[in-house]
């Protein structure tokens, strides 16, 4: 017999490492009455970026607690459906409202804020004090090389569409309509993406699971949640999420004009780190707990989940979504940023060890990327 529980302490929780995210939680209600009111769109759009920070931390939780008692590989299938569920549904939202550039210029955020923001901080913290710090370098490396599949399918259909004497869609539109030769290659390359991702969760979870889930039988631990609790708490976070997204989105256009800065902006740096800051926090906590792995997997699984699971998932809803079909279009900016990223990623993961050197170097591309799309 276990000895008695420890009494739940609030407070402690609240400024716990795990638990700060939950402080945001009146911006919920905050957001919506704002929204009712038509309040200024700048507060907002705030209030409700505030607000998806703790729907996105229960929903991480839940699904956490759901793997516990599920093990690891219905555990890895619940991190896809759920793991990015608020920029999932971010998009989704922006996608019926036709802010096709709006939801692509989200992915590559998200996707950079992974690689570069969260990694270097990660590399940054948990290498702090420490001469080095080692991970596994075969799962980092393969899911680096998935990612690079994912900018083959950035970069060939902006090749056919520069050589059939098309144009890159602009930074400052809203959206556009490559007709239909465009829309049905990007459906084909996304059923592509989407093999490749579910090869790479056979590979992971099943036939390669010592490799990357290192120590994974344990036992869940003591006051694990029930499946019950968990469905119960992933459905109203899904609730709690869908709401502040909605609003988030209505927000953008007016916001960013009240603020100065362009959509293409906010949706490539704010939107897209207010999406994963509960998963941003989660990784650079590990990291300084020397638990590397961890904090590596989050932060390149992350991406390959944005990049080979909610892109092409977006491209394929996008057929009955919005006044037409998504293409697998980007900007130029938006191509070279996703490929330095990449290939910077694959460098520094491919021996096994970190340094806080290494860190800085990351957050110094990520600062400069960000300068560039100020200025954009």
């Amino acid at each position: 017999m276990s000895a008695t529980a420890e009494p739940f302490n609030l407070r402690r929780f609240l400024f716990s490492g795990s638990g700060w995210p939950y402080l945001l939680v009146p911006f919920i209600a905050i957001a919506v009455v704002l929204d009712v009111i038509s309040a200024d769109p700048i507060i907002v759009f705030f209030a409700s970026a505030l607000g998806v920070v703790p729907t996105a931390a229960l929903m991480g939780r839940a699904t956490e607690e759901l793997a516990h008692r599920a093990g690891p590989g219905i555990g890895g299938l619940l991190n896809v459906t759920f793991g990015n569920a608020p920029e999932l549904i971010i998009a989704l939202f922006a996608l019926h409202q036709g802010l096709h550039e709006v939801v692509k210029a989200s992915i590559v955020g998200s996707i950079l804020g992974n690689l570069l923001l969260v990694m270097g901080a990660a590399f940054l913290i948990g290498g702090w004090g420490r001469e080095r710090n080692k991970f596994v370098a075969e799962a980092a490396s393969a899911q680096a090389s998935m990612l690079l599949l994912a900018v083959v399918a950035l970069v060939l259909p902006a090749m056919f569409l520069l050589a059939q004497g098309g144009d890159l869609p602009a930074l400052g539109e809203e959206a556009t309509n490559f007709g239909p030769k465009v829309e049905h290659m990007s459906f084909a390359v996304a059923i592509v993406l989407l093999l490749s991702y579910f090869a790479g969760l056979w590979f992971s979870l099943k036939t390669h699971h010592d490799v990357f889930n290192p120590g994974s039988d344990e036992e869940a631990p003591d006051g694990a949640w029930s499946v019950k609790r968990s469905v119960l708490m992933l459905a109203g976070a899904g609730i709690a999420v869908g709401v502040m997204s909605e609003i988030l989105v209505g927000s953008i256009e007016e916001a960013s004009e009240g603020i100065g800065l362009s959509p293409f902006f906010v949706s490539l740096i704010i939107v897209a780190i207010v999406g994963n800051a509960a998963e941003h926090w989660v990784a650079v906590y590990f990291a300084a707990r020397d638990k590397m792995d961890i904090a590596i997997g989050i932060a390149i699984g992350s991406s390959a989940q944005i990049a080979l699971f909610v892109m092409p998932v977006l491209v394929l809803l996008s057929f009955v979504l919005g006044p037409f079909p998504l293409a697998l279009e980007f900007s130029s900016i938006e191509i070279g940023a996703m490929l330095l990223a990449v290939l910077i990623a694959a460098h520094v993961s491919q021996d096994g060890e970190s340094t806080w050197f290494e860190g800085v170097q990351l957050l110094a591309v990520y600062v400069v990327l960000g300068i560039v799309f100020f200025f954009v």
